[in-house]
């Protein structure tokens, strides 16, 4: 029998960017002119006509949350995610929909998910629960709501619509701060949610891995995933992270715990305290600057939500003493952290 080779993968197709698409649609269906949002956030109309065009990861994010403060919509990613239909992810969604079993297909999803979204990485461990993590490669995890919250969002649509159960994760877990109305988090993952967590999280308990998927096709199958590890060299190479991200990235489980010191950061970027110094001085940065900025920004994500009190604020940002804290949020808003909160309380619902 004549064997004819399946072609490689010369420009493979790409879903990059589906997310910026998405709310570029919905800010256009409300009424919105997106082009002056994407210009703020450093994206042009024309990346979004091109289907294979490569968007900066933090230009992205900084558009995202630029329509959610337009539409007054605080779950802006959440809303995208529940409205999206999953195929249009394309090539990595039926490599997924045709595997054997829910972990198979997030065992591709982990592989794979670069081909999607390269600032997103999955990582998949089953011991006694199955736990799927998200991380970010490349951009700053604090400045962002919207992005993790679809892909935490779709993650479990995926999971359901390819068993065709109702099966709900029994933990999910974000890293960024609630809001006021992340309630209907919690309603639609069936669980608890917690934020300001050390990491993004969704765990379903472990038998969840063994389901088995409606639509396995393991020929099919095969052939995608040899399409996909074709595809991978175009989109899986090392993503240089911006030292001031890295920084950040490293500062946020540390913050809560008063251990946010120049020193364990090295330690934890694999260099010595000298050494980050001087490679933050050659951008024109210290870790101090990075360090005051990140909690200023934090600390006002932080106000919006009225659960969390003055006092648990101060420790999620590493202050040792309330007044401590209220003095530094005067010196960068001009307000008390309690007028903040009263003046964002009187501002029209979000």
């Amino acid at each position: 029998m004549q064997r004819f080779p399946i072609p490689r993968l010369a420009a493979p197709p790409s879903t990059k960017g589906t997310i910026t698409r998405l709310a570029v649609a919905r800010a256009a269906a409300a009424g919105v002119d997106p082009r002056p949002l994407l210009h703020k956030a450093g994206l042009s109309a024309a990346q979004i006509e091109a289907p294979n065009s490569r968007m900066d990861a933090a230009g992205q994010v900084a558009f995202l949350n630029l329509v959610a403060d337009t539409l007054h919509d605080d779950l802006l990613g959440f809303h995208l995610a529940r409205d999206f239909e999953p195929r249009e992810a394309g090539l990595l969604y039926f490599v997924l929909a045709s595997s054997a079993t829910l972990g198979d297909a997030l065992a591709r999803a982990e592989r794979y998910s670069a081909i999607t979204n390269e600032s997103i990485r999955l990582w998949c461990q089953v011991t006694t629960d199955f736990s799927i993590r998200h991380g970010y490669m490349g951009v700053s995890r604090h400045r962002d709501r919207h992005q993790m919250e679809f892909w935490a969002t779709l993650l479990v649509r995926l999971c359901q619509t390819l068993t065709a159960s109702t099966i709900n994760p029994i933990r999910v877990a974000f890293a960024h701060p609630r809001c006021g109305a992340s309630e209907q988090l919690s309603a639609f993952f069936g669980c608890d949610v917690a934020f300001a967590s050390g990491q993004d999280d969704v765990v379903f308990p472990r038998g969840a891995s063994q389901l088995p998927l409606i639509g396995a096709e393991p020929y099919l199958n095969e052939l995608l995933v040899r399409f996909c590890e074709d595809a991978l060299p175009h989109y899986d190479g090392p993503i240089s992270t911006p030292l001031r991200a890295r920084v950040e990235n490293a500062l946020a489980p540390l913050l809560p715990h008063g251990n946010a010191r120049a020193s364990e950061v090295a330690r934890m970027l694999g260099m010595s305290e000298r050494t980050l110094a001087r490679k933050l001085g050659v951008e024109k940065l210290t870790f101090i600057e990075i360090k005051e900025s990140m909690r200023k920004d934090l600390a006002q994500l932080y106000i919006a939500d009225a659960k969390l009190s003055i006092s648990h604020i101060a420790w999620l940002l590493g202050f040792q003493e309330v007044s401590a804290f209220t003095h530094a949020f005067k010196r960068w808003t001009g307000l008390s952290p309690t007028q903040a909160r009263i003046t964002r309380l009187r501002s029209p619902s979000r």
